[in-house]
Formats: C-alpha cells, structure tokens, sequence
C-alpha cells in the first residue's frame, strides 16, 4: 500500500502511561557500557543514583506505531535522533507520551521516504520532561507523490583534529543487555534473522551505539552530572557488532560538543554530525 501523507501528517496514537523504576535505570545504564570505571557508579548504584540523558529512548518504548502508517515494516531504518531534555531526567518516574509524524518526504521510488516521528514526553503535573525526534527511512515506499523536502539541517563536525577521544569496548553480550530496556527486534540477538536482512551476525541496536557514545562523552565532560546534557543528536550511518569498540572523538564547542563515533576494527564511521549541549561547559 502506498504512504498518504495526509493520512500520516493527520494519524494521532492515544497518549500512554509508562512508569520506571531505579532498577530500569540501572539496567538502561548497564546495557549503554557503564559500570567499568569508578566514576560510572553513581548511574549503576542505588545509592545516590543519577540517570543518563539517553535513558529518555527507552522509558517510553512504544514502536507499534509504525503498524499504522503503512510503511513496508521490514525495509525502514533508523535514520537520525535528536533528544531534548527540558529538565533532567529523574532516576525514578513516571511519564505521558504523546506521538505524531511531524512531517514526510518522498525521495522517488528508488531512494525511498523519510518520515519525522516526534514523541513528546510529560510527567503527571503536565511539565515536559522531553523531546524525541526520529528520522525514519522507509526505503521501500518512495514514490508516493508527497513533497521533496528534508530534514533538519545538520550540525557538522570540525574539519580538525578532535580535542578529546572516549574510547568504549562494546561486550559480546551487549545487545542481550540493552535490548531489556525495550527494544526486542529480534535482529540484535537472532542469527538467523540478522542473515536474512544481509548480517553475518545479529548487531547492535543503533540506540545503543547511540547510548554508549554518549556515556563516553558524560565520561569525558561531565563526570558528576549527566544531567547537565539538555540536548543529544546523531545520525546512523552503519552497524556495530558486538565485541568491537567504539571510539568516539569529541570537539569542544560553545555550550557543547561535536562527535563522532567509529568502530576501532575498520575506523568506520557509524556515528556521525553528533552534538551534545551542555549546561555550564567550562573550558
């Protein structure tokens, strides 16, 4: 069935309920590659527990709305993430999320169509907590007639050495970690299914190259308080298999930081025009 763009511009999902509890954030933390340094124990510890800004992903993981809009389920991917948070995240919580298509672009018939997704997430006295915006490409429903347009513009990395490297060893088991958080494609942890999309082994989920990136990044800017990221946005370029290490290199910037992520097995990219803000950024 060929996408409508007024239908999907128009598709509203009822607004869902989701509680979280310490131990989910732990977990999410966990599956992201915390909890091997010393300054790592207060997102893995109850005691003292503080939450990584990246956590706002999976405290509200619903991807049965894409059952709705009639796009070829099996041929979308995660194109881009941009993650706002209006105020940090608690360690602890519960949130109402509301869900629409903010906009579709038709890339023609060969290349495919790429939709905005954006979830809106509030706590019970109706404050925001945050913002997600998701690029999806559905590379099997271009030529539907809607609109040439794009996405917004990315922030590019420096054209320069970087100014700081974190360097994360992705488990063999990573993905059986992170995909307790809500993601249970079966790609990221069944070989059979990972080969019949093209993989000679199931990979890692994209937001969690996404989560170790930034871990890598609170590591290096802002050790104490993650909570100080208001702002996360990277583009997916490529997969990450379990067992190799992401490397991620971090330009210094006014209120933030550039990066970039890359497997250390071939220097691939699988990160890029990342950006992080960050409250207070000295120096």
């Amino acid at each position: 069935m060929a996408l409508n763009y007024q239908h999907l511009i128009n598709l509203r999902w009822p607004e869902r309920t989701f509680t979280y509890t310490e131990d989910d954030t732990i977990l999410y933390a966990v599956g992201v590659g915390m909890g091997r340094e010393p300054g790592d124990l207060r997102y893995v510890y109850e005691r003292g527990l503080a939450a990584l800004p990246t956590l706002a992903t999976v405290i509200a993981w619903d991807d049965t709305w894409q059952e709705d809009t009639g796009m070829t389920i099996e041929k979308i991917v995660h194109g881009e993430m941009r993650v706002t948070l209006h105020r940090p995240l608690e360690p602890r919580g519960t949130v109402i999320s509301s869900h629409r298509i903010v906009d579709v672009f038709d890339k023609g018939p060969t290349r495919g169509a790429v939709l905005l997704a954006e979830t809106r997430l509030r706590d019970p006295r109706d404050r925001p907590v945050a913002t997600l915006l998701s690029t999806v490409m559905a590379r099997g429903d271009g030529g539907f007639g809607g609109p040439a347009g794009k996405g917004p513009a990315p922030r590019l990395v420096p054209e320069r050495a970087p100014d700081l490297t974190a360097r994360s060893g992705i488990r063999p088991e990573q993905a059986l970690i992170y995909r307790l958080s809500g993601d249970r494609n079966p790609l990221h942890v069944d070989p059979a299914v990972a080969s019949a999309a093209g993989f000679d082994r199931p990979i890692l989920h994209g937001l969690c190259s996404y989560g170790v990136a930034t871990a890598g990044i609170v590591r290096e800017l802002c050790p104490d308080d993650a909570g100080r990221i208001t702002h996360v946005e990277a583009r997916f370029t490529a997969p990450v298999v379990p067992g190799d290490t992401l490397v991620t290199d971090i330009w210094r910037a006014p209120g933030g930081a550039h990066f970039r992520s890359r497997v250390a097995s071939d220097d691939g990219v699988v990160l890029d025009n990342g950006y992080v803000e960050i409250s207070n950024l000295k120096g």
